[in-house]
């Protein structure tokens, strides 16, 4: 192996023992890559939008954060005007100004200034004056801490139902936004794949004569769609939290978004995305150098490209393109499902790790099916392409290991694999990288042959066929991948389909020292149940709570009272979990303390079926 020389001019070579160079005619390098990338890109493009439209989730799927409880009950039927409006979602929501509101049943807005936000907590005041009989309805649309946009409505009735609500505002996402998103998101994860795992090629394991336009092209279209792909997330990230059409953003809108935790993170990708570019640039560009005359050989005057080494990449470059790569694909948690998973630390470390892996593995093999194979000669191959396995095989574990967590983290439960749209879609990708891996086996084995002295010939063409194979079902994963972040996780998708499922409690119980309104959303046996309680005094102003206990109870069971504390969630609201373990007519007793002398119980009585 140590007299294997590696030569490459203008043109291909044979690699022989002794060093001597045999021309083969030259392949058209630039407009084979040129018309590679340009048709790699259409098909990353095509490839996605069609998966969005087949496959994409239904509007209400848009939410990522799911609505646990309300205040009043949803098509609940009251004895009371009630002071305000509450939703309690799953996880932390922010408020989009103006689009939260109460519509009477004449359709007039009864709202009592702006609505807020704490943690979870949409509050909407109504107007104290303006409360007539009849059906109400309430529309809302927040930002879930994923930076998905949470719309609905839905109605309440105060004394008896109205012939018909008043009409809600539109608070959908249009079809050509929601197909927008996901088309962004395929860019940004198309660039990762074309930037990291060529350049990590290019820099340790390139051979120093084989030309490397091709794979730096790959390196500069994957910088490229990686800019692309975030300034549209940037851009459409507007209209997809607003409800309005593509184009149709105003700058306040804008400058909500680069507020928010989204536009932040994404703003720092696209800082992080620049140094990186002047980083790399040294690494790319096509210098030139004379060979020295080899004594008793040829004189080689043509220009030959510097390719870099690990050395000629310097430790110091190395080490900065390293750590900005880390806190660029730190990003993307950042503005995705992670920010708000129940361990949203696990959660991130192993998107990071999923993306990486992701990134070397399938863009290593882009490179080495539009560069490398068409133009190296076999020897070389049989000295690059082992190497290139053992790296592979570390990434595809590392990848499932990173995938693991997040499908873990993302699902919840085994059910919610086949009984949402998150899981069918998880299975789907699935399915996808047990064939790509079937694929990359083949590959292996193939790799594996030719070491032990098999045909190259035979080898090779297995191999290419493989390695295209691979990189086909890679860009169709990504395309699901794409259009699985825009899904809603199955943890909340399964606690949306329970509320939708469960039917709920609300009542007012009054006391000579304050009125409660309370709601048990949803009641059913088991410890899911939430309960929701506001004091007000008798002329319907918040009344402040010191302390608040609720205890449950089945007298013709033989249950007794078990007592449980609520936490209060501001002055006059408090929320509290309980258990029906048995179904029967339980009571309910609520015991709140104004004061250190002031304290009163209410009870009422909560049918469990």
């Amino acid at each position: 192996m140590a007299a294997l020389r590696i030569n490459r001019s203008s043109t291909r070579h044979r690699v022989t023992r002794s060093g001597t160079r045999h021309p083969r005619p030259a392949a058209p390098a630039d407009g084979l890559v040129g018309g590679l990338v340009g048709g790699l890109v259409m098909a990353l493009v095509a490839g996605l939008a069609g998966l969005a439209v087949l496959i994409g989730p239904a509007e209400p799927a848009a939410a990522h954060a799911a609505v646990v409880a309300t205040v009043p009950q949803q098509r609940s039927v009251l004895g009371y005007s009630p002071t305000e409006v509450t939703v309690t979602f799953s996880e932390p929501v922010a408020l989009l100004p103006g689009r939260a509101q109460v519509l009477a049943p004449d359709g007039k807005r009864i709202n009592a200034g702006e609505a807020s936000v704490r943690g979870a907590t949409l509050r909407i005041p109504i107007r104290v004056a303006d409360r007539p009989l009849g059906t109400y309805l309430v529309s809302y649309r927040v930002i879930s801490a994923d930076s998905h946009p949470v719309a609905g409505s839905w109605t309440f009735s105060v004394g008896a139902a109205s012939a018909g609500p008043p009409e809600p505002a539109d608070v959908g996402v249009q079809p050509v936004v929601r197909v927008a998103v996901p088309v962004s998101r395929y860019l940004g994860y198309a660039g990762l794949v074309l930037a990291i795992g060529p350049t990590l090629l290019l820099a340790r394991l390139w051979p120093r004569r084989l030309s490397r336009r091709r794979v730096s092209r790959l390196v500069r279209a994957g910088l490229v769609l990686l800019g692309a792909g975030t300034l549209t997330g940037l851009w459409v990230q507007a209209p997809y939290t607003s409800g309005a059409g593509l184009f149709d953003v105003s700058t306040t809108e804008l400058t909500q978004v680069l507020n928010s935790d989204f536009g932040l993170a994404t703003t720092a990708r696209l800082g992080i995305l620049l140094l990186v570019a002047i980083l790399l640039a040294p690494v790319l560009r096509l210098g030139t150098r004379p060979q020295p005359t080899t004594p008793g050989g040829p004189t080689d005057t043509s220009p030959q490209p510097t390719i870099p080494s690990g050395r000629d990449v310097g430790r110091w470059r190395g080490l900065l393109l390293l750590l900005f790569t880390l806190a660029g694909l730190a990003t993307w948690p950042l503005a995705g499902h992670a920010a708000a998973a129940p361990v949203p630390l696990a959660s991130g470390l192993a998107n990071v790790v999923h993306l990486a892996a992701m990134s070397v593995w399938l863009g290593g093999l882009v490179a080495i099916c539009a560069a490398l194979l068409p133009a190296a000669h076999p020897r070389v191959l049989g000295v690059i392409l082992p190497v290139w396995s053992r790296w592979a095989t570390l990434a595809v574990l590392w990848l499932v290991i990173g995938g693991g967590v997040l499908a873990v983290v993302e699902v919840g439960a085994v059910g919610q694999l086949t009984g949402t749209d998150y899981g069918r879609l998880l299975l789907v990708k699935l399915g996808l990288l047990i064939l790509l891996l079937i694929a990359a086996g083949y590959a292996r084995r193939a790799v594996r042959r030719w070491g032990r002295g098999f045909s190259a010939t035979g080898s090779l063409t297995v191999m290419r066929r493989m390695v295209a194979v691979e990189v086909t079902l890679g860009l169709v994963v990504l395309g699901v991948s794409a259009v699985l972040v825009q899904t809603t996780p199955a943890r909340n998708a399964g606690i949306e389909a329970t509320v939708a499922a469960s039917d709920g409690f609300a009542q007012t119980l009054d006391s000579p020292l304050y009125t409660l309104q309370f709601d048990v959303y949803p009641v059913q046996l088991g410890d899911a149940n939430t309960v929701h309680a506001y004091v007000y005094t008798p002329d319907g102003a918040p009344l402040p709570v010191v302390e608040w206990t609720v205890s449950t109870a089945l007298p013709a069971r033989g249950i007794e009272p078990t007592e449980t504390p609520m936490l209060g969630i501001s002055p006059h609201h408090a929320v509290g979990a309980l258990s029906f373990p048995v179904p029967g007519d339980w009571e309910l007793r609520f015991t709140v303390r104004l004061s250190e002398v002031d304290q009163a119980t209410v009870r009422t009585v909560v049918p469990v079926r």
